[in-house]
């Protein structure tokens, strides 16, 4: 009989699920419980905000776009910061769980480790400094005219830009790298390990990093469809999970991004046509 290979890849994917299988049942059950809380938080954040919005608008007190004083800088930005806790936990659980197995591997010989908390702390903090930009980019676009009072693009150019845009970058290499290392948990934090407390928030802080790089664009598709849309801000954090976790989640991703461009060229095409 001839053995199996199995590609790169897959065998990345294959140990990452034999670690996070010899994970005690009750550490796994803990971790979960606890992203899942921080993410459950942060979506009855955004639906309240949601809801507001809407009344607002319905009562008409929502017209023209908000100034943009100090005090609603710190909202948006505090909007962002929740916002990207909400989307992005959920697809940092299973490197969350690879980690926590490898420190409990770790601990039993010796090695001093920090808790799952500090690197997930790393991994949220990094999509806050990563909210800081998504504020200042939501503000540019205020100042010029391009966002509706519901942070809607109002211009056909900007939402074609947006949809190519994204839909392109799926097809770079620099998607590719930063994908493939969020799709192998164990790899990267093989590759990527640092003892303490301070260590493991680094490791956290560079998963954040590679996950920017993987997804930053599809975060301005809110501006397309809407920054308080819940059906788009659910859309693409279910997009951005299943590129992630399935077999076939990269080439996938590439089909959807052709169908952005396609879409995006589509629009253009109307909008020329009149």
């Amino acid at each position: 009989m001839k053995s199996r290979t199995l590609s790169p890849a897959n065998a990345a994917d294959s140990e990452s699920k034999a670690l996070i299988r010899s994970l005690p049942l009750k550490d796994r059950v803990i971790i979960l419980s606890v992203l899942a809380l921080v993410t459950l938080l942060s979506w009855v954040y955004l639906v309240d905000m949601a809801i507001d919005m809407d009344n607002l608008m319905a009562a008409g007190h929502m017209m023209q776009v908000m100034e943009w004083t100090t005090s609603y800088f710190v909202a948006m930005l505090l909007m962002w910061i929740i916002m990207m806790t909400g989307m992005m936990v959920p697809t940092a659980i299973p490197m969350a769980l690879v980690y926590a197995a490898v420190a409990r591997k770790a601990a039993k010989q010796g090695t001093p480790v920090a808790p799952t908390s500090a690197f997930v702390s790393g991994y949220i903090v990094m999509w806050g400094i990563f909210s800081v930009a998504a504020t200042l980019a939501q503000w540019g676009l205020d100042e010029a005219a391009l966002l509706s009072p519901m942070m809607v693009s109002n211009s056909p150019w900007l939402g074609a830009a947006l949809l190519i845009g994204a839909g392109l970058f799926q097809f770079t290499p620099w998607k590719d790298s930063c994908l493939q290392h969020c799709r192998a948990p164990a790899h990267f934090i093989s590759q990527n390990w640092k003892p303490g407390i301070l260590g493991a928030f680094r490791m956290g802080l560079e998963h954040g990093i590679y996950c920017i790089g993987c997804c930053w664009i599809l975060m301005g598709l809110l501006f397309f469809g809407g920054v308080m849309s819940l059906l788009w801000i659910a859309g693409i954090t279910l997009f951005v999970l299943l590129e992630k976790v399935l077999p076939l989640g990269d080439f996938g991703g590439r089909i959807a991004g052709g169908g952005m461009v396609v879409t995006g060229l589509v629009m253009l095409v109307f909008w020329l046509s009149g």
